[in-house]
């Protein structure tokens, strides 16, 4: 495989990665089961590793924070040398968490007004709405979802088959035009079509790499019917390639 980075900061940080596995099992913020939570994080951190993705600095300090509330719960009260009234280890987390949600939901409505300012126009004197679909675009799927689709084509694919060990010369120039001949300009394909079935781990992560380059691009976006919903990947109308 070409050796190639992506830098994930451009997508993603660590706090989004967080809010994301709280929304999706359902968590209560207020009370986070941290084992449950760590596990999951460590989790997207090796996919990430395994994509060779360029991890910025502050998902491993954040995975070392996990890790250290984890250890403190874990011990006894009288173990941590902390009297009655120290308060819990997760509640810095959790401030850090809250402002941080209230912080991107503000920008988040600054940006839904925005859209809805640019979608509208007036004829004469009759102003036209165009009503957004529950469509999510990109901007609005978080990368994770993406990661977490791709680990469930992984874990299927190595439940048919063992992982190779064999060199592949499958490049991601490759694992571009795959994806661009799957989606003719005016369709869309589910994520899941884009991978063959049987085929090895290696080109499983190509494929994936290019479609993340042709996504930084701009040359296709990632649509969803909803949160956790089923993914779609479609050419922007105004690409070139």
């Amino acid at each position: 495989m070409e050796e190639q980075q992506f830098h994930l900061e451009v997508f993603e940080g660590p706090l989004d990665l967080l809010l994301y596995l709280i929304r999706k099992d359902e968590l209560d913020i207020y009370n986070i089961p941290i084992a449950q939570i760590t596990e999951q994080y460590l989790k997207y951190i090796e996919l990430m590793k395994i994509l060779d993705l360029d991890i910025a600095g502050e998902f491993l300090a954040m995975a070392a924070t996990l890790m250290h509330i984890k250890s403190r719960l874990l011990l006894p009260p009288e173990e941590r040398g902390e009297d009655e009234e120290e308060e819990d280890p997760r509640w810095d987390l959790v401030r850090q968490l809250l402002e941080y949600k209230q912080f991107k939901g503000a920008a988040d409505s600054f940006h839904e007004l925005e859209l809805k300012q640019e979608k509208s126009f007036t004829r004469g004197r009759v102003s036209v709405d165009f009503v957004p679909s529950s469509e999510l675009p990109l901007e609005d799927i978080d990368l994770f979802e993406l990661l977490d689709a791709f680990s469930q084509v992984l874990d299927e694919a190595e439940k048919r088959r063992p992982p190779e060990f064999e060199p592949d010369n499958f490049t991601l120039e490759d694992g571009r035009n795959r994806v661009l001949k799957r989606i003719n300009p005016r369709g869309s394909i589910l994520f899941h079509l884009l991978f063959e079935k049987g085929e090895s781990r290696t080109r499983i992560v190509v494929v994936f790499l290019a479609l993340l380059e042709l996504i930084r691009q701009k040359i296709i976006q990632v649509i969803q019917d909803g949160h956790f919903g089923e993914i779609m990947i479609k050419r922007v109308e105004t690409a070139r390639t």
